[in-house]
């Protein structure tokens, strides 16, 4: 476990090499720039070809999409107590998300001109569901549910298969619940690519939408401008500031729930208010690690891409953790200094707050979506929300007399830009 204190001269350039560490490598961008081209080029055959090369999965283009009865029957066959699971969930989202639906308004301007705006559905909306060794049902529903509530006439689903071509009869029963029907057995960047330019079997879709691995990530980077991403959600990362009110057991765990995920790339980080505090987590962590299914995979992240860092002042954890704009960020303080760090931190995905709040609450069942920005794009982009599944469109609406009274401004900005034919579009009417 590497470990940095907030007070030494070298810090911040510790820190930066540390978050460098999960920005695409140039290895990355050059091999999804060629999966993408090839798919863009020769479309279903090499769809085909990488879903062999990577998935072991040996598809023709006729069998990419699952057949919705299958979709049907999953759901059917699904154990009791996970269609209670995965609907208690799906409940929670629901309410959450239907909350921040976006709704027209019109009003008049300083002129009483009519302005306003209104919100349309993305016509066509793709979603990228991580599969394989880690089926994320999960973010079935934290993306469709979103869709669903958007209004969105076309919801394409991708995951990847396993070598037989079999997706994770869960995932596809939690599809059936939130009620998409068009799944594609794709995964990957020929999946993103697929969405992205469309293929003779695969309609591209508007905008993509969800999370993956750094090649995933890095191919929605790449198609930005052909078709809209909804962020960067790539590799898991959890930041945890804790004082001496936190439970180190808790903490541990929530560190290492996050770890499992295994890809190698994922980011942890904690930062703490003494020494002690960090000697305790890590002897829990170790403890812990033994209990655990992906252990191996979980050790490996750890090794390298785990910090822990000593900071004493809530100044210095604030602008840490602004520096660092965690994908989870968990406060387990004293509540006067988490009411402090709760105003100062303004560039974390999502905050969990206390010793009873750990961030898998959030990737399952609390309600806001767990599709969220890491490697440090929290600075600008904010989680998953209905509202990304909408397009917002103004309205204007001037008449005889409102038209008069904005002559002259217009006038006069045509003249400073020199665009004499817009001011004239104006007077003529004035």
């Amino acid at each position: 476990m590497k470990t940095l204190s907030a007070t030494s001269k070298t810090f911040a350039d510790e820190l930066a090499a540390f978050c460098r560490a999960a920005e695409p490598s140039p290895e990355i961008a050059a091999s999804v720039a060629a999966i993408l081209a090839d798919v863009r080029a020769r479309g279903d055959e090499a769809v085909s070809y990488y879903a062999a090369k990577f998935d072991s999965a040996k598809l023709r283009a006729k069998e990419f999409r699952v057949k919705p009865t299958l979709i049907a029957d999953a759901a059917k066959k699904l154990p009791a107590a996970e269609r209670k699971a995965i609907e208690a969930a799906h409940a929670n989202i629901l309410a959450y998300n239907r909350k921040n639906l976006p709704a027209n308004w019109t009003a008049k301007n300083k002129h009483g001109a009519e302005v306003g705006e209104k919100f349309d559905p993305i016509r066509r909306v793709g979603l990228y569901i991580p599969g394989g060794q880690v089926p994320l049902v999960s973010t079935v529903l934290m993306t469709a549910t979103m869709a669903k509530i958007a209004g969105c006439p076309q919801i394409a689903a991708f995951t990847p298969s396993d070598p037989s071509g079999k997706v994770s009869p869960s995932l596809l029963a939690a599809l059936h619940i939130a009620g998409v029907d068009e799944v594609y057995r794709i995964g990957g960047v020929q999946a993103v690519g697929a969405m992205a330019y469309g293929t003779t079997t695969i309609p591209a879709v508007d905008k993509i939408f969800g999370p993956g691995n750094a090649y995933v990530c890095e191919a929605k980077r790449q198609v930005f401008g052909t078709v809209g991403v909804d962020s960067l959600p790539g590799p898991s990362e959890l930041m945890v500031i804790a004082d001496d009110t936190a439970r180190a057991d808790f903490v541990a765990a929530d560190l290492l729930a996050q770890a499992e995920h295994g890809s190698g790339r994922e980011k942890i980080y904690l930062v703490a208010t003494s020494q002690k505090i960090i000697d305790a987590i890590s002897g829990e962590i170790q403890s812990q690690l033994k209990l655990i299914a992906r252990s191996e995979k979980t050790q490996a992240v750890l090794t390298g891409g785990f910090l822990a860092i000593e900071a004493p002042a809530p100044d210095q954890i604030a602008d840490i953790a602004n520096y660092v704009a965690p994908e989870h960020l968990e406060i387990i303080t004293k509540p006067a200094a988490e009411k402090k760090l709760l105003r100062a931190i303004t560039t974390a995905g999502a905050i969990f707050l206390g010793n009873h709040t750990p961030t898998a609450l959030g990737d399952f069942t609390a309600g806001p979506s767990h599709v969220l920005p890491t490697a440090r794009t929290a600075r600008f982009s904010s989680g998953l929300r209905t509202a990304d599944f909408m397009r917002r469109t103004s309205i204007v609406r001037y008449a005889a007399a409102s038209v008069k009274k904005a002559n002259d401004v217009t006038s006069r900005f045509a003249a400073m830009e020199k665009l004499d034919a817009h001011g004239r579009s104006v007077k003529i009417r004035a």
